[in-house]
């Protein structure tokens, strides 16, 4: 059989369902061994995405977010001191008060809490219990011990567990697309592309990806008019043809040609990614 499609993480769970509810804390803690940045990305998407399952990862909000490029999210940072000054919190405190541009909160993260002094923290405090209701706050810290308890009493503390390892690589990411595509689960398809986008592919080899995942379908479809596949695709592809219907087959099909063709054009691997992961979840 082919292997189940990993599980969503249980802090990006959590945090989906507290998005659906409307509940979604104003200040957050990522602590622990996991990808903390990874999680405070994706509740800042759940903060500003449009779509109907928060974060939908293809919506214009999230793919901001994920490129770093929206507005009302930002990442406090001070490469000109080994801390983060307290000018630059400050600085922080006085843009918190200014409405967001587009999105519906303004969004401040904080990729190392061991970076904020003490003073950082205290200003921090205040900004976080009095702050505009619009404002959010995500700090990271391994240990939440470099978070002062006055601050961390006011924030909901996720931690996170080490991450799984990522698929072998001789499954491919060709398959691992076509498993993902057997998940039929919305927004896995986004998912999927952000993992892929975040290994930095090149064209040529997002087109060679894409031409893998044509050949497993296009196989499938074989198998479903009584053909033969090749020995080492056969489970994948009759996989596909017991889970996915002939027309889904077809149009998938026909998105993997279309997108390998705009991957010989001058179009950057992530803007693909997210237009093909758009285009399946229509379909899926």
């Amino acid at each position: 059989m082919v292997p189940a499609a990993p599980r969503e993480d249980p802090v990006l769970s959590r945090l989906r369902a507290a998005a659906a509810r409307g509940a979604l804390s104003h200040a957050l803690l990522f602590t622990g061994p996991g990808d903390r940045l990874a999680a405070a990305r994706f509740a800042a998407s759940a903060f500003q995405c449009t779509g109907r399952d928060r974060p939908c990862g293809v919506c214009p909000a999230c793919r901001k977010v994920r490129e770093d490029i929206h507005p009302d999210v930002s990442a406090v940072r001070d490469d000109d001191h080994k801390f983060i000054s307290v000018e630059t919190v400050r600085e922080v405190r006085k843009d918190a008060y200014i409405r967001p541009n587009e999105g519906a909160r303004k969004v401040y993260l904080f990729p190392d809490c061991a970076l904020l002094t003490e003073q950082d923290q205290n200003v921090l405090l205040k900004l976080v219990e009095e702050g505009p209701p619009y404002a959010a706050f995500l700090f990271c810290a391994e240990n939440p011990a470099a978070v002062l308890q006055t601050l961390r009493s006011r924030c909901v503390e996720l931690k996170l567990q080490p991450s799984a390892p990522p698929p072998s690589e001789e499954d491919g990411d060709g398959e691992a697309l076509c498993r993902c595509l057997l998940k039929r689960k919305r927004g896995s398809a986004a998912e999927l592309a952000v993992r892929l986008e975040k290994k930095k592919l090149t064209r040529e080899a997002l087109a060679a990806l894409l031409e893998r995942s044509e050949a497993l379908l296009s196989q499938a479809l074989v198998l479903l008019y009584g053909g033969s596949a090749e020995a080492g695709d056969r489970r994948l592809a009759e996989d596909i043809g017991k889970r996915l219907t002939k027309t889904q087959i077809v149009r998938t099909i026909e998105l993997m040609k279309k997108y390998r063709r705009e991957c010989g054009y001058n179009v950057g691997p992530g803007h693909v990614l997210g237009a093909l992961a758009a285009e399946l979840e229509e379909i899926f």
